[in-house]
């Protein structure tokens, strides 16, 4: 997926006037978060598991070579291979050459934002093999030639009336030719067609929740079954995963996916989770004639050993973005990459630069939910400050917003300054303000001011008030 996220002001500015984004992104706002809630409310030790999550991943990035060394050994004991790739380009081309070891022409996938983050899909295309996306969401997407735009709703920004349109368009030549509102229906003509797909494929790719060092095994966590046709029915499985996404035991296992369906969707538990272990065995009656693991580094081993390297408990529940304000507003695909929300907004610059994705730290209000409501407990507001720090440092931010900081930092040094220059600008703020108290325009907040006013001051500065205050109580 070639990155934009340099373009994030703009993008983000479209999103705000697009009524349909706001029509779709109201149903994150008010659907997942209350889901959420409600299942938590259910379990009383859901924080206690959160903090026994949190120290099952911090284990394993402590002895990350032993469990990954541990996973190849029983994948291979139980008939698989493991295909070690430092960089996409080494992920892809190792998918393709054993997509054409099988002669394979089309191939199944399932939902995975690794897949997204090595582009597969296009470079499957150029090289002959099509891939078909089974997630609902996915096939959507693709339909659109659309990224996804949210990590378990790729299609959380269409409305059923965009959807409908596309099936309509796209669904003609398999002989729907009678355009579909009501959602069921939507769902089955999708299924329908879908349906052949999974037996015609030579290829089934999926993604991974977790890697079982324990037992070689696989697991992936879905709502409507795709995944587990696309890994059965095809002569071949290919698993793409990321290096963090291995876990010691079965045990760990357990523990983690209690936490990941209710902060993900508000679901007790997913519709299906499904445990893979190598290829089919003689007295199985399905599965693939081979399965293969294909794990992906990409940067993921140096960020292991940095002072981010929280970022890599991070289970993609999405549930940063379901209470994000900043998403809320603007979607996922103003970030320009892959991983949107907060999550994205501290991990896509170790992918793909302070440069480019400079702006993505600043697209945060700091209101501290994204890391109330992650089950990892990942600081994300402080790691969104460091690369805020790390862009000002590296010389990435402009010179006039270097300058506004520059003085900022200078009066903040100087109280004296501070206080008298405060009391300047409440003062003209509050008489800018009127009768009205408040401000429609002013210089250097136009991000504010062109759609909603500004509050004026009340007159006086905090420390002003704050003295006063004392001075009656005493």
């Amino acid at each position: 997926m070639k990155a934009t996220a340099h373009d994030f002001k703009n993008a983000a500015s479209k999103a705000l006037k697009d009524d349909n984004l706001r029509q779709a992104l109201h149903r994150v706002e008010t659907g997942f978060a209350g889901n959420r809630a409600a299942a938590i409310s259910r379990l009383p030790e859901f924080h206690d598991l959160r903090d026994e999550g949190v120290a099952i991943k911090m284990h394993v990035l402590d002895h990350l070579d032993y469990y990954l060394e541990r996973f190849e050994q029983k994948v291979i004991e139980t008939g698989g291979q493991v295909h070690w790739c430092t960089t996409p380009k080494e992920a892809r081309d190792t998918i393709l050459e054993l997509c054409r070891s099988v002669d394979a022409k089309t191939c199944t996938k399932g939902k995975s934002m690794i897949a997204e983050e090595i582009a597969l899909n296009p470079f499957l295309e150029e090289n002959g093999v099509l891939p078909i996306e089974t997630d609902l969401g996915e096939y959507i997407i693709q339909l659109a030639d659309e990224p996804p735009s949210h990590i378990i709703g790729p299609a959380v920004h269409k409305t059923k009336d965009q959807i409908s349109d596309l099936f309509f368009e796209h669904h003609q030549k398999y002989g729907k030719t009678e355009r579909q509102s009501d959602g069921r229906m939507l769902v089955n003509e999708a299924r329908e067609i879908l349906r052949q797909k999974y037996i015609d494929a030579d290829v089934g790719i999926t993604g991974a929740n977790f890697l079982i060092a324990e037992t070689g095994s696989t697991v992936i966590v879905t709502n409507e079954g795709n995944g587990d046709l696309t890994q059965s029915l095809p002569k071949m499985h290919i698993v793409i995963a990321s290096l963090e996404k291995v876990i010691p035991t079965m045990e760990d296992a357990s523990t983690i996916l209690r936490l990941l369906a209710r902060s993900a969707t508000g679901q007790e538990f997913s519709v299906y989770t499904t445990f893979s272990t190598g290829p089919r065995r003689d007295d199985d009656l399905d599965g693939p004639g081979s399965f293969h693991v294909v794990l992906l580094d990409n940067g993921r081993s140096k960020l292991a050993g940095s002072e981010d390297r929280e970022l890599l408990r991070c289970i993609r529940c999405g549930a940063c973005m379901n209470h994000c304000p900043v998403y809320h507003a603007v979607g996922g695909h103003a970030y320009g990459w892959v991983y949107p929300g907060p999550i994205g907004a501290a991990l896509d610059p170790h992918f793909i630069g302070i440069e480019e994705a400079r702006h993505l730290p600043n697209a945060s209000t700091f209101c501290g939910r994204c890391e109330d409501v992650c089950p990892m407990r990942i600081p994300l507001p402080s790691i969104l400050r460091r690369w805020r720090e790390r862009a000002f440092e590296s010389n990435v931010t402009p010179p006039a917003e270097r300058f506004g900081v520059g003085a900022w930092a200078w009066l903040a040094k100087h109280p004296a300054f501070y206080r008298v220059g405060t009391r300047l600008a409440v003062r003209g703020l509050s008489l800018l303000g009127g009768r009205r108290k408040r401000i429609a325009k002013l210089p250097l907040a136009g991000g504010w001011t062109a759609t909603r006013d500004l509050p004026a001051p009340a007159g006086q500065t905090f420390q002003d008030q704050w003295r006063r205050q004392r001075g009656r109580s005493a």
